[in-house]
């Protein structure tokens, strides 16, 4: 039994000064990595003791302690991953990493559990250190990470063309791949871990170029050197501090347009934009849902800011100019694009044969992807029309690329007009209705892009793109669901959609995305059962798929923003329906609400409110049952 026990805590001492010997972690999961770094390495005393004492153990004390020898460890290997693994990999999927750490926490407090360290012959003090450290561990094991959701923001920003570099610098800076030598071990782990995944090569390319970003931000960052001297050029003044309320809460830049949106944060018209046309429909500040897109200008905040900017010495960055060109009159400072390979493009596809026309359409898609620049060139060339005809080509893969090329022309807002005046969207729709399945959810993203425009929900309902949404919904890929989701969502804003959603079956799709937690539609699913449930058509419809009890779950165990849209929906539901509040309270709907009363959102807190008043009434003793009772 000797020999066990010295083998046994020998490994345990092993692990503790390996774990104790990895290097610092630097990257977003600094907090859950060095708190479990922190609580292994205090159980070190009671492991030297124990090598140091003579007492021999019995077979549940070592059971114990090998039970706690395999917990460390698995948790060295989920150390050792996150600290040579992809930080970009840990930001994406934040979500897997702190189950991971939850996991290894749970074991070891679980492991500490069958250990019966009251039976040890060691000091008082290392006793109640052990004591204290397997408190923290139940504490730990209770307790559920939340994301960083100014990252996970940024995040997606970072993805979009065009991104404002102040969002790769906070990004990077976040995720410490600032200098060439962090960004190049980056490189090698996503290297490594294309090799190891053979799957969701999507997301390796996603964090490859968001690689490329980081690397070209700091390339421009560098400091310029004196040809002669080869000596760093001294800053010839300090620039005065913005003022946190001018600044985006996006780009953190100084704003030139500011703008309010319906829950009325202010932000940069071209960053809020960006967010939107990424298919984000909340608040990225509060992350409440927004009732509606329209941007209205903030006049009072832009006088402000113009006169600090005056009172600095600071000079408002320009609007983007227009496209440059050969023709003359044009002004310095426009962007740049190649202009005459934008027109030769444009000639092949007015006047080239059908393969001329597939491979110029392709040509364009991806320019209209690369930059803004190109974006405002190509829409100037004159190209939105001729794309807008090869919408109804008979050439699948035509088709494609030009909904595509819409679809990226699109981003840039002035476009979206443009496009709708060519009258593309009846042919939108009819590509989203009979396209192959790519141009299809092609269509319902540049018919998500084009409704950000308020005008553009009705003419885009009118269409009948709402029964091809839905029919994609139900039958697309996950990216081609989560982009009809989105356009719902967003055409379902205007109230005369909300009908067309219904008519079209929208409930039973949407609830089966719901009940599928693995699919990752749950948010869409919600948001849009959230805005649904305010039709009465819809609410009816909602009520005869039988959603309290997922309601309730998704209430208990879900997101912040998904318990407050679920306590919504449950509040249109049980609003005059005596059987779904029963319901509802027969499934322990009524403790939940509590929960939330306490610790949800602001909106969750006042649906919650108004719930549990709704099911005290159904306690209260009715008028007619009083008056039974003074008659007796």
């Amino acid at each position: 039994m000797g020999d066990q026990k010295g083998e046994v805590v020998g490994g345990l001492l092993d692990s503790v000064r390996d774990v104790a010997g990895l290097p610092e972690c630097r990257g977003i999961c600094k907090i859950m990595y060095g708190n479990l770094v922190r609580r292994i390495k205090l159980l070190s005393p009671l492991f030297e003791e124990l090598k140091d004492g003579r007492q021999e153990l019995g077979e549940e004390e070592l059971k114990g302690l090998e039970l706690l020898k395999r917990a460390f460890n698995s948790a060295k290997v989920v150390l050792i991953s996150v600290n040579q693994g992809s930080k970009l990999y840990q930001a994406f999927h934040w979500d897997k990493v702190a189950l991971k750490f939850h996991q290894v926490t749970e074991q070891i407090e679980e492991a500490l559990s069958q250990v019966p360290y009251e039976k040890f012959d060691i000091p008082q003090e290392v006793r109640e250190q052990i004591e204290l450290v397997h408190a923290q561990f139940k504490r730990a094991k209770l307790k559920v990470e939340t994301g960083d959701i100014q990252l996970m923001m940024d995040l997606n920003v970072a993805q979009m063309e065009g991104v404002d570099p102040a969002v790769l610098k906070r990004l990077s800076k976040k995720l410490q791949l600032m200098t060439i030598n962090d960004q190049n071990k980056e490189g090698h782990a996503i290297h490594e871990l294309a090799i190891a995944s053979g799957d969701n090569r999507d997301k390796i390319f996603e964090m490859s170029s968001l690689l490329r970003k980081f690397k070209d931000c700091t390339h421009q960052d560098s400091p310029e050197f004196d040809s002669d001297e080869g000596e760093k050029s001294p800053l010839k003044h300090r620039s005065p501090v913005i003022p946190d309320d001018f600044r985006c809460p996006i780009s953190l830049e100084l704003m030139k347009d500011p703008v309010i949106v319906s829950t009325g944060q202010t932000y940069e018209r071209s960053s809020i934009q960006k967010w939107l046309a990424a298919g984000h429909h909340t608040c990225p500040k509060t992350q409440q849902t927004l009732l509606q897109t329209t941007l209205t200008p903030n006049y009072v905040l832009k006088s402000l800011i113009t006169l600090w900017c005056d009172s600095n010495g600071v000079e408002l960055p320009k609007k983007q100019g227009s496209c440059q060109s050969k023709k003359p009159g044009r002004e310095s400072g426009a962007v740049d694009c190649d202009r005459t390979a934008i027109d030769v493009l444009l000639k092949k596809l007015a006047d080239g044969k059908p393969d001329q026309q597939r491979a110029a359409a392709g040509e364009l898609r991806l320019l209209a992807k690369r930059n803004a620049d190109n974006r405002i060139c190509i829409a100037d060339a004159g190209a939105i029309p001729l794309l807008v005809e090869l919408l109804s080509s008979s050439d699948p893969r035509t088709q494609e690329h030009a909904v595509t090329a819409l679809l990226n022309l699109s981003i840039n807002e002035s476009n979206k007009g443009k496009i709708v005046n060519a009258g593309a969207i009846p042919d939108i729709v009819d590509v989203l209705k009979k396209g192959s399945m790519e141009a299809r959810e092609n269509a319902a993203a540049t018919l998500f892009s084009l409704s950000v425009i308020d005008e553009n929900k009705v003419a885009i309902g009118a269409a009948g793109a709402i029964p091809a949404l839905v029919s994609l919904l139900d039958e697309g890929s996950p990216r081609g669901k989560k982009d009809a989701a989105t356009a719902i969502f967003n055409l379902s804003i205007y109230q005369g959609n909300k009908a067309r959603a219904i008519k079209a079956g929208i409930i039973g799709p949407v609830m089966g995305l719901l009940r599928d937690a693995g699919g990752g539609m749950v948010d869409e699913a919600l948001a849009i059962l959230a805005i649904l449930a305010n039709h009465a058509e819809g609410k009816a419809a909602i009520g005869l798929a039988r959603p309290i009890p997922i309601l309730v779950e998704v209430a208990r165990t879900g997101s912040p923003r998904n318990r407050e849209n679920a306590a919504s929906v449950l509040w249109s539901l049980c609003s005059g329906d005596l059987e779904q509040l029963k319901e509802a309270r027969e499934i322990g709907a009524e403790d939940i609400l509590k929960e939330l009363l306490e610790c949800g959102t602001d909106r969750a807190k006042r649906k919650a409110g108004t719930l549990l008043e709704l099911f005290q009434r159904l306690d209260a003793p009715s008028p007619s049952s009083l008056e039974q009772k003074s008659d007796a």
